[in-house]
This record gives structure tokens, C-alpha cells and sequence, in this order.
């Protein structure tokens, strides 16, 4: 009787073990560090340098439509001339395009800069606004 407790008892001493060595784990890779501060110069950063990629040029009008303009010239909020509507359009398009590409760039009326969109070059803005007129003709 000895023998099968002391058989017991060792079996569950290694289960034990091996269920603590388990959680041990655990806890070590729930608090291990996400990442490391490599400095410039170190072999750690050259790894982990990011690569600039080439800009394939500006978005095209619809894409920065889609992306910027859409809120307000789809529904028509603040005033904006909805995209397709031609009679709210016209006396803007008979100002010239260069007038409404910057009224566009630098904001007009409720309009903010660049549509809100402070990151868009200009040039842009310009295909998004030719992109709205070709819609609304």
C-alpha cells in the first residue's frame, strides 16, 4: 500500500510540476517585451529600417473624391454643390476652374482647406475638383 501512495503521490508531484512549469511559460511570453529601441546605427535598426517606397503620383480625381470629398458633395452638407447637380454647379464652373481649384486648396466659404484633408498636395485636390465638374456638367 506504501508502494501505490508513494507511486501516487510521485505522479502527482510531476504532473504539479509540469502544470506550474506550464504556467511559468505562460506568464513569461504574456509579459515578454513587443519589440526593442534600436538606435541608429546599430545592427538591430539596420534590420528594421523602414523602405521608402516611390509615390506612384498623385490620386486620381475619383479616388480622392471617394476618399475626401464625398462626405459633403454627396449629401450636400454646409452647402456644398452635390456632385451631379448641375444648376448648383454652374455659376461656380462659370468662375473657371482655376477659381474653384483654389477655392478648393485654400477653403471657401464652410469649405475647410483642402476639403479637411491637410495632407492632400494640391494637385490632388485639382483632379478631385475636375473629377466633381465633369460629373455636374
Amino acid at each position: 500500500m506504501k508502494r501505490v501512495l508513494a507511486v501516487v503521490l510521485l505522479g502527482f508531484g510531476v504532473a504539479a510540476g509540469a502544470v506550474m512549469a506550464s504556467v511559468e511559460d505562460e506568464i513569461q511570453s504574456r509579459i515578454a517585451p513587443v519589440g526593442e529601441v534600436c538606435l541608429e546605427g546599430d545592427e538591430c535598426g539596420a534590420a528594421a529600417a523602414p523602405t521608402e517606397t516611390a509615390s506612384s503620383g498623385p490620386r486620381p480625381g475619383p479616388e480622392v473624391y471617394d476618399a475626401v470629398c464625398m462626405a459633403c458633395h454627396t449629401t450636400g452638407a454646409a452647402g456644398a454643390p452635390k456632385i451631379g447637380d448641375a444648376s448648383a454647379w454652374a455659376p461656380r464652373i462659370d468662375k473657371g476652374m482655376e477659381t474653384l481649384v483654389n477655392h478648393a486648396v485654400n477653403g471657401f466659404n464652410a469649405m475647410p482647406a483642402k476639403g479637411g484633408c491637410a495632407s492632400c498636395p494640391d494637385e490632388e485636390i485639382a483632379n478631385a475638383v475636375e473629377h466633381m465638374v465633369s460629373q455636374s456638367q
